[in-house]
Order: structure tokens, then sequence, then C-alpha cells
């Protein structure tokens, strides 16, 4: 197997992030590295005893379907934070009953959203309750002193 120094070599500054002194790798690899890669290798081996392209070729489709399936898991997890971020916004003005999983905390309103390390709280009577702890939620109850919430007759 021929050395990866001359593959190394041959990536050119435009591989790099940043300035200076300090120069740091580009993290992930595209299709203009995976082909330089591919001819470095391919003109880095002995022709009298040719090594299996196939292999190699198989790693880096490897290597590329793992770089997807990370970035699909990225995209996921920041789609469900929007989702919960929704949910809980459509929770505003709404009635819940809260449970902590051990013992029942009692009926609110949501008055409002507040983010906590990046998970969204339902803020009711002035405290933060997260997500998991709504365990039903029923319309606003109507305000007895409020002119259209006259009851007929």
């Amino acid at each position: 197997m021929p050395d990866i120094a001359p593959i190394i070599g041959s990536l050119n500054s435009a591989d790099y992030r940043g300035s200076g002194t300090s120069r740091v790798p580009v993290q992930t690899m595209g299709q203009q590295e995976f082909l330089k890669l591919l001819v470095t290798k391919m003109s880095a081996q002995d022709p009298m005893n040719p090594q299996q392209d196939t292999e190699f070729i198989a790693q880096m489709a490897q290597f590329s379907a793992l770089e997807q399936s990370k970035t699909m898991q990225s995209d996921m997890a920041s789609l469900r934070a929007q989702q919960q971020v929704l949910t809980a916004n459509g929770l505003i003005g709404r009635n819940v009953t809260l449970n902590d999983g051990q013992t029942n905390i009692g009926d609110g309103v949501v008055q409002s959203i507040a983010m906590n390390g990046g998970e969204p709280m339902v803020v009711v009577g002035g405290k933060n309750y997260s997500l998991d702890e709504v365990i039903s939620i029923s319309a606003p109850l109507p305000n007895p002193t409020s002119p259209t919430s006259t009851p007929t007759v």
C-alpha cells in the first residue's frame, strides 16, 4: 500500500479553513476531496502490482454513507427541537394539568413559553414546567366577568 504522504501533500491551502498560523482541516469530505484522494492513490500505486480500486471505492462509499447518516441525525434533532417549540407555543392560553411523574402538581393556564437549555418550558403560575410534565390539555375556562362569556339561557 502506498504511503499516504503524497495524498496529504496533494491537498492545497483551499482545503483548510482559518488564517495565520492556525490551520484547521475541513471536517467533511466532499466529492472534490474524494476525487483528489482517488487520483493520488491511483497515481501512486505500482503498475506491476496494482491494488484493488473497488475495495477503496467501497470504503469511501461507506464513509460517505456514514457522513450522510450523521447529517440526517443532526437534521432530525433540529426538527424535533422546532416541533417542541411549536407544540409549546400552541399551549399558550390553554388549561393544562401537570404531573412530575410521582405526584399531581396541579392545574393552570399556560401563560408563556420559556427556553431552558434549548428545551421549551411552559410557564404556569410563574413556574417553568417541562412539556413532559403536561398530562392533559383543555380549552381555557371562560372568564365570568368577560362580556363575551355570558351564559345562554
